[in-house]
């Protein structure tokens, strides 16, 4: 069938980007982001008294408006997945335009969705792709069976000059590990260890790092989009404390000059008393 041209595409600026994909539509988001999925008839007749349905997959009902009736507003029959989160744009019906937006989109959201005009002569299908686009975040709050908690690190040696770091971790999936510093560089560490205990497994990652830093461990399973990290913070002192500066051995070594100066001056000072006062008993003795 062939696609009909579609307006209000301003509104897919913001909520993702669009490509012909063969018979239809390919609308792709982010995960949490709003998705806008389009359909208009060509002929733009006013449709506030028609009915059109969208279902995804050909099964799931994903919104159905009739004659100013709608889900959440006098219909019912609405997929759980789409309750409270999918709406129609109103002021648009009278130019033919039944598009709806999808807020905060889901990965199970992805999927082929198709607009049905049932009472059109001839009958009407849109076939829309929406692609929803991963995010790896921290999920441990919304319960997924297998996600990992956040990785136990410790610090194993520690010098002046460098710490040997440890990461373990563990999950099911089993999550793979990687140290990052505090501007999110991956850094090399050893070959990752597996251990079994008590019917788990375990990851275990160690590395060396030679400056002060934050630095993460960071577990992460790509399947369930699951990601998080724990951090710790690593102090070194550094190398032995630096030389006097040379300024400072100047001034010493100038003190000790000037002292030894004063001391040669009192010498002089004083042999030249003591030739004095001989000469003086001396001529005494002579006039006597």
């Amino acid at each position: 069938m062939e696609l009909l041209p579609l307006v209000c595409l301003c509104l897919l600026s913001c909520s993702g980007e669009t490509s012909a994909a063969g018979d239809g539509v390919k609308v792709v988001v982010k995960e949490d982001d709003d998705a806008v999925l389009p359909c208009s008839l060509s002929t733009k007749d006013d449709i506030t008294r028609k009915l059109f349905d969208w279902r995804k997959d050909g099964q799931k009902e994903v919104f159905m408006y009739e004659d100013g009736q709608y889900y959440n507003n006098g219909k019912t029959g609405q997929d759980e997945q789409f309750k409270g989160r999918v709406s129609h744009f109103q002021d648009q019906l009278k130019n033919g335009d039944a598009s709806i937006k999808i807020t905060k989109t889901k990965m199970a959201d992805s999927g082929n969705y198709s607009c049905f005009f049932p009472r059109l002569q001839p009958r009407q299908t849109f076939i829309i792709e929406l692609v929803v686009g991963q995010v790896l975040r921290d999920r441990t709050g919304e319960n997924i069976p297998g996600a990992a908690p956040r990785p136990f690190v410790a610090t194993l040696v520690v010098t002046n000059d460098w710490a040997l770091l440890q990461c373990e971790a563990h999950g099911d999936p089993l999550p793979t590990v990687e140290w990052k510093d505090s501007d999110d560089n991956t850094l090399g560490a050893d070959t990752p260890q597996v251990s079994e205990r008590g019917g788990r497994s375990y990851i275990t990652v160690n590395i060396t790092v030679t400056k002060t830093d934050n630095y993460r461990c960071v577990a992460t399973q790509e399947t369930i989009s699951h990601r998080i990290a724990a951090v710790t913070a690593v102090r070194l002192t550094g190398a032995a404390p630096e030389p006097v500066p040379p300024q400072e051995s100047g001034s010493s070594a100038g003190l000790v000059t000037a002292l030894v100066v004063v001391s040669a001056v009192l010498g002089v000072v004083v042999i030249a008393l003591i030739v004095k006062r001989i000469r003086k008993v001396m001529n005494n003795r002579d006039i006597t």
